[in-house]
């Protein structure tokens, strides 16, 4: 792949694994030799977020700018769209590459602009989830998924993160009118050394957004129920921020478990690692999460819902694996509990999980995909 390259990230908010997702390839690609810019949401993002900006700030020989980037399509799309033009157009970019469906779309649009102007620039994308957790049979996924394959006409290459993100895909929007990839989610080689719990460390760990979608609720009520069914109290920690935290907080207390669980705000996710024996991912939908193997790859026990790309990191039949709902995961405590012994050594082996999921495997993988763009 030629070096120099120019290559702006563009993504709506600065949380979670999309940001995680971007960070690692500005690591890698600036030390490839290109110039690295990102171009994200201004209004999203707290003092964590910040830190991790300070730590890429200097890789980033293209900077980062920060503009409002509403998360619904509205009117405020029309001003961000063209604060985004004017600073693609002056970054004169080689590469713009979209996360998620906001970040997406600008690339591809703005991208498609460039070029009207005779300026050659590949525009890539990666889904990461986002759209396509929606309904295609509700009008607003409906709307969605054209606007999906619209932007399918001017892209040049589609990057997904698990195969079930693809054909969910495929599924939903259509087969794509471009070249298309599987590039896992990758992780750095320190982040498969082991993370030993604290003494008095808590039973189970939940981190991540206070959201409906990951799944705190049902971690909160199986809580609950595998306390009775153990005939022991169980403890747990949750680590995130969100719009919702204030209902799970006032969940924790309906329950009875307020003496039992504790909330902390978002924190590195091998820091959160220590504060507990079990890691435990409820999501009812996912993509391919982060935190999964980050947990794996620390050598954390799991368990985590069957939902998007997440069986694909296990074996078939882990007991690793549960389904969305309050008994399902309830079982899977309870199961944790009983022989955690037996537990920990089913899950899959770190060895394997860095061949798979190196970070350098996946910065490997999307440089290809740049340079068959460029080509």
């Amino acid at each position: 792949m030629p070096t120099g390259l120019r290559i702006i990230h563009c993504f709506r908010s600065p949380v979670g694994g999309i940001f995680r997702h971007v960070r690692d390839l500005v690591a890698a690609q600036s030390a490839a030799g290109h110039q690295v810019g990102i171009i994200c949401d201004s209004s999203t993002g707290g003092d964590l977020e910040d830190r991790y900006f300070d730590e890429i700030r200097g890789m980033l020989a293209l900077g980062v700018s920060r503009i409002t980037i509403h998360r619904q399509i509205g009117l405020g799309d029309l001003a961000a769209g063209w604060r985004t033009y004017k600073l693609i157009k002056a970054l004169q970019p080689d590469v713009l590459h979209g996360h998620g469906a906001k970040g997406g779309a600008l690339a591809r649009v703005f991208g498609s602009l460039l070029r009207v102007s005779r300026y050659r620039v590949a525009r890539l994308y990666s889904p990461h989830g986002g759209v396509l957790h929606y309904d295609p049979a509700s009008s607003k996924g409906r709307i969605l998924f054209g606007i999906e394959r619209f932007l399918g006409r001017v892209s040049d290459h589609v990057l997904f993160v698990s195969d079930y993100e693809r054909r969910t895909f495929v599924a939903k929007v259509g087969e794509p009118r471009s070249p298309a990839s599987l590039v896992y989610n990758g992780l750095n080689e320190g982040e498969f050394d082991p993370v030993a719990a604290d003494t008095g460390a808590a039973d189970f760990l939940y981190i991540g957004m206070m959201r409906d979608l990951k799944g705190p609720d049902i971690f909160i009520d199986a809580l609950a129920e595998a306390s009775k069914q153990l005939g022991r109290p169980l403890s747990a920690t949750m680590v995130g921020d969100g719009d919702d935290l204030a209902r799970y907080k006032a969940q924790v207390v309906e329950r009875g478990l307020a003496d039992r669980v504790r909330f902390f705000p978002p924190m590195p996710a091998r820091k959160a690692f220590a504060l507990a024996r079990v890691v435990v991912v409820p999501s009812r939908a996912e993509a391919m999460p982060y935190i999964v193997l980050e947990a794996l790859a620390a050598g954390k026990t799991m368990i985590a819902t069957r939902v998007g790309g997440i069986p694909e990191i296990f074996e078939d039949g882990s007991p690793a694996l549960v389904w969305p709902t309050v008994t399902s995961v309830t079982a899977g405590m309870v199961a944790a509990m009983r022989d955690e012994a037996g537990f920990a050594a089913a899950m899959p082996d770190r060895a394997t999980l860095q061949s798979r999921f190196g970070a350098d495997v996946m910065a490997r993988d999307v440089e290809r995909a740049y340079e068959a763009s460029l080509a």
